[in-house]
């Protein structure tokens, strides 16, 4: 079987990576201008003049990011099967009809408003600081990643200049959760409705974006994770979805779990899943965009995923380390930039993190690892 991706970056590579073994062949499409996959057939195509061509090479079709354009991928709908659907995409595209899904769910969301200009940007960080929230967070509505498009603030005389520097755009403002911890569950829907849940994951962002995930949690209880399971399971179903879909959530001190956003394919903090658990999210991402049965998603070992950002390590100094596995996505360096991570495996808990420890010192830029469970610390950054 031929799979088409709608991109061609390192989640794209790694999709192939894993499909390869399973007969699978794949065919990227590029929009960008810029792709990085280095595997199969890439048709790099900004001007849209190579869709036909697209088409005719592949079986069916996913995509590994969201900033695609909806009419682009209904019209390939038209002419092969697409895994998630279009629908899942316009969703998540969109803050708004995001959190509008949630509530409609019933999967707690923290209160927000939309916004179209200062004035009301300012009101709805006047209405959501009456309700009792110290600070909000500001997002555009639709793009944005790794911390980008986003501000916090709790002073509603700063309305104008955000306003401003957000691109004069549509916003959403949500009240600050006061979280405990970061988490996400990731969870894998076939064709014929059956589902797998991988174990969750905690996650360290520092400047916006993720450091640190680790799975699985000494102390997440089965109440907490059948409640994850159970909101992403309503939007498997409300969607009809087919392949990966993760789903980022804060907890709270009193152990609910309120909904941040939601992204229609594999995902960073399931990074882990490759060294980590029976069937990483990519083997069963293309396990289910091609119709097969799904494969294990049990943890094997403790492990650590850590993203390796703007700078490349030693390559030589980080493999003589103890239950390393390197993944690069072959770019170069530039601030900010995810350049590939590793995966950090081992026996136990306090091992793993003895050997995250030892690794943060050869990692440039690297922050100091902080979760819910490790020396009694807690991330709300």
């Amino acid at each position: 079987m031929k799979l088409g991706v709608l991109g061609a970056g390192q989640l794209g590579q790694m999709l192939a990576l894993a499909g390869y073994p399973l007969g699978q062949r794949f065919v990227f499409l590029d929009t960008t201008g810029t792709p990085s996959a280095e595997i199969g057939t890439t048709l790099i195509d900004p001007q849209g003049a190579q869709l036909a061509d697209f088409l005719v090479q592949v079986d069916r079709v996913t995509y590994e990011f969201e900033h695609l354009p909806v009419a682009l991928v209904e019209e390939i709908e038209r002419h092969k099967p697409v895994y998630p659907s279009s629908r899942a995409l316009r969703v998540c595209q969109h803050r708004g009809l995001e959190k509008s899904l949630f509530s409609r769910l019933s999967i707690p969301t923290p209160e927000y408003r939309l916004v179209n200009s200062a004035a009301e940007l300012q009101a709805a960080i006047q209405d959501l600081s009456l309700a009792g929230q110290k600070r909000v967070v500001i997002k555009t509505t639709t793009e944005g990643y790794d911390g980008k498009g986003q501000a916090v603030t709790d002073q509603a005389d700063q309305a104008e200049s955000i306003w401003q520097q957000l691109g004069e755009r549509e916003l959403i403002v949500e009240a600050f959760v006061d979280f405990v911890r970061e988490l996400s569950i990731i969870a894998v829907r076939g064709q014929q409705g059956e589902v797998a849940f991988y174990p969750m994951a905690e996650n360290h962002h520092h400047q916006g974006i993720l450091r640190y995930s680790i799975a699985p949690l000494p102390n997440l209880t089965a109440e907490i994770q059948q409640q994850a399971e159970q909101y992403i399971q309503a939007l498997l179903q409300e969607l009809d979805y087919v392949g990966v879909l993760t789903l980022e959530l804060f907890q709270q001190a009193d152990g609910q779990l309120w909904a941040n956003e939601m992204a229609p394919r594999v995902h960073n903090s399931g990074h882990w899943t490759q060294n980590g658990a029976a069937t990483s999210q990519f083997e069963n991402h293309c396990r289910a965009v091609a119709g097969l049965p799904l494969g294990s998603t049990q943890a094997l070992q403790p492990t650590c995923m850590i993203n390796i950002i703007g700078q490349a390590p030693d390559v030589q100094q980080v493999l003589s380390q103890p239950g390393v596995h390197l993944h690069l996505y072959g770019k170069e360096e530039r601030a900010g930039r995810k350049l590939g991570h590793l995966n950090l495996v081992a026996p136990s808990l306090d091992a793993l993190l003895q050997q995250v420890e030892a690794l943060i010192p050869d990692l440039p830029g690297a922050p100091p690892i902080a979760m819910s469970f490790h020396a009694g610390a807690i991330s709300a950054s």
